[in-house]
């Protein structure tokens, strides 16, 4: 489905598509296309550990290629902080790169270079021009994970090239906008995670949405607070406590856990020292709340069986460690399991249904964890933003 054939709604309508850069440049062949993708795998034992992201961007890829383009990708990879840094070098990539798109050329990181997460207009021009070899024709964002970003890479091309969508970006923006504005109905949410501030906005944007919210993770100790428990010392979010009993005071069907798998004052995260224990939403003194419990995980799953349409954003808790991990794999397998469309939202929650087995038998995941919350919540990134302009 071509994006702009179709009305998302006024801030995602009109993104150009590469059949619209086709027509623009008068077809491809022998045009130099500059692909900003997301290459930004996970690396253990210095190999790649999981190559979704570079497999994502093979369809726009293959597409340009079958059409006579010379495709020049750049990425990033990890935080050089702008400096150049061996051990966030692409050439690690580059032999992946080469199986599956072979007479692709690779960028070195892109944030090898100060300015491309400051914007700087020096580096736009490098990149245009050439970036050190012939200037390009046109230019694909096929990046979702960045493209909440106004990093040089992503809106800076567009103001002057030709400029598209690339098949993984149009896909993305696609799913998100379907659950966003018309979701098959019920629609059930399930964030987690650590922090209340990172989702406050998503929150409040979902809940004029969904039809039941699911909430999990550290985050769900700032809700109890607010609700007058002791949480010893979980997290917590002082400064968010306000915040979440006026959501909790509006009168959404919003679920939080009734019970917590919690860890003694004298346990280590990782280890094995310390005594765990389920206990329900008043955790006592010294104790830490690191996983929703069993029941909760049951009354998770009842919902998530429930639905027809399915988001999911946040471990259930803290799944690096066996111990806390079980929330996160029940609602991993009732996704699994469940008719309804679900989507991961990417970051850990993709990584944990990964860890699982499960990729298979999700509808759709996510590329970007922040790129996909940051447009449930506004409709719009500033990506997709530089692409209509």
């Amino acid at each position: 489905m071509s994006l702009h054939a179709v009305d998302f709604g006024v801030t995602a309508s009109l993104i150009p598509t590469l059949e619209d850069l086709e027509a623009e440049l008068g077809g491809l062949d022998s045009k130099r296309i500059l692909v900003r993708c997301d290459f930004n795998v996970p690396i253990r034992d210095g190999q790649i550990a999981d190559d979704l992201r570079i497999r994502s961007a093979m369809p726009t890829v293959s597409w340009l290629l079958d059409r006579g383009a010379a495709v020049v990708i750049g990425t990033h990879f990890g935080r050089p902080d702008g400096k150049h840094d061996p051990r966030y070098s692409t050439e690690i990539l580059r032999s992946r790169v080469e199986e599956l798109a072979p007479g692709v050329e690779l960028l070195e990181n892109l944030r090898f270079n100060d300015g491309e997460v400051g914007n700087s207009s020096e580096f736009v021009e490098f990149l245009v021009g050439g970036a050190g070899g012939s200037a390009f024709d046109g230019y694909v964002n096929d990046a979702f994970g960045v493209s909440h970003r106004s990093h040089a890479s992503v809106v800076g091309p567009p103001a002057h090239l030709p400029a598209a969508a690339g098949r993984l970006l149009e896909k993305e923006i696609e799913v998100l906008e379907q659950i966003r504005v018309s979701p098959q109905r019920p629609f059930v949410a399930v964030l987690g995670g650590a922090k209340v501030s990172d989702k406050l906005g998503v929150i409040e944007a979902l809940l004029g949405v969904v039809d039941r919210l699911l909430i999990g993770g550290g985050m769900c100790f700032t809700f109890f607070k607010a609700m007058g428990h002791n949480i010893g010392d979980s997290l917590c979010e002082d400064d968010q406590v306000e915040a979440c009993r006026r959501i909790l005071e509006s009168g959404a069907s919003i679920l939080l856990p009734s019970d917590i798998t919690a860890l003694s004052p004298d346990g280590d995260i990782g280890g094995d020292n310390g005594e765990v224990r389920q206990m329900g939403r008043s955790i006592p003194d010294g104790w830490k709340g690191l996983d929703v419990g069993p029941g909760t995980a049951a009354e998770f799953e009842d919902a998530v069986h429930e639905a027809k349409t399915v988001f999911w954003n946040g471990p259930m808790g803290l799944f690096e460690d066996v111990r806390f991990a079980a929330g996160t794999r029940a609602v991993a397998q009732a996704l699994a399991d469940s008719r309804a469309f679900s989507v991961v939202g990417g970051g850990d929650s993709a990584a944990a249904v990964a860890e699982v087995g499960l990729t298979p038998y999700m509808d759709h995941i996510s590329t970007g964890g922040g790129a996909s919350l940051e447009f449930l919540e506004l409709g719009d990134l500033p990506g997709l933003t530089a692409l209509r302009k």
